[in-house]
């Protein structure tokens, strides 16, 4: 392996990870000599391959679907919200040979929505779609934001509960049936299912946005998701995929490793441009 510090993203599949465009943008923009690549772990294989790459010089890696929770427990070491997300999207190897475990999604979103987007988070009632791994990720840093009050909806209620009662000492959370939603109102609807990918919607009632409300879904692409066609035609105040999101985690991921923060703006307009070609 040459002397050029090594990083990559695990996943599978990986064909379609945008994480070596970010990074190699990110490095050229701060003058970080690294090489980034994207690696198809087979499933069952994720201990053994990564600890391969770290045993090889590697020096940190980006972790996707499905191995957020292997990543967890590969870890030696882990941060506050790795621990309470239960799940880990970063992995740096220190000085020392340990492998610190991190969780940069919820950060990420913050960021994206505080100060690429300019919607406020404090005193707002927020709905978050979908109880799992991605909305366990994001809760922890939403609630960090103090919103007046939280809810976790999903289909299957003991799961939103269960989500809801690991941070209940964060703030005012809760968890609920999508049945319960009609007559509820909410300034910002986040969607962390992951029905766009299929093309599908959660069951929202009309007249769940409040007047200035704004939604946000945590999937992107290079057409808006039918969960944002939806908010454009309840007539949301502001609709924002999560491309903002998955640069600003990569971000924090970069800061984490190489202890600079780049400008994600630039980025984030590359990666724009770059979908719909």
């Amino acid at each position: 392996m040459d002397a050029v510090d090594q990083y990559a993203v695990f996943g599978n599949p990986i064909k379609h990870s945008r994480s070596p465009q970010i990074h190699a943008a990110f490095a050229e923009q701060t003058g970080q000599a690294l090489h980034y690549r994207a690696h198809k772990v087979e499933l069952g294989r994720f201990a053994e391959v990564a600890s391969e790459f770290f045993r090889n010089g590697g020096r940190g890696l980006n972790i996707t679907v499905p191995f957020k929770l292997d990543a967890f427990e590969f870890a030696d070491e882990l941060s506050g919200r790795a621990r309470r997300a239960g799940a880990v999207n970063t992995l740096a190897r220190g000085e020392d040979g340990r492998i610190y475990g991190d969780n940069t999604d919820g950060v990420g979103m913050v960021r994206d929505i505080n100060d690429n987007l300019g919607w406020s988070l404090a005193g707002k009632r927020i709905l978050v779609l979908g109880a799992g791994g991605a909305v366990r990720g994001i809760l922890g840093p939403l609630l960090k934001q103090r919103p007046d009050e939280l809810v976790v909806a999903n289909r299957t209620l003991e799961k939103a509960e269960a989500l809801a009662e690991l941070f209940a000492e964060l703030g005012p959370v809760s968890g609920q049936p999508f049945e319960a939603l009609p007559g509820r109102q909410f300034d910002l609807i986040i969607n962390g299912t992951s029905a766009s990918l299929s093309g599908d919607l959660p069951p929202l009632p009309s007249h769940i946005l409040s007047n200035e409300g704004s939604a946000y879904d945590m999937m992107y692409g290079a057409e808006p998701t039918p969960f944002m066609r939806w908010a454009a035609a309840e007539a949301a105040w502001a609709v924002s995929d999560g491309l903002g999101m998955l640069v600003e985690q990569a971000a924090e991921s970069f800061c984490i490793w190489r202890g600079v923060r780049p400008d994600t703006r630039p980025v984030i307009e590359l990666i724009r441009q770059s979908l719909s070609h």
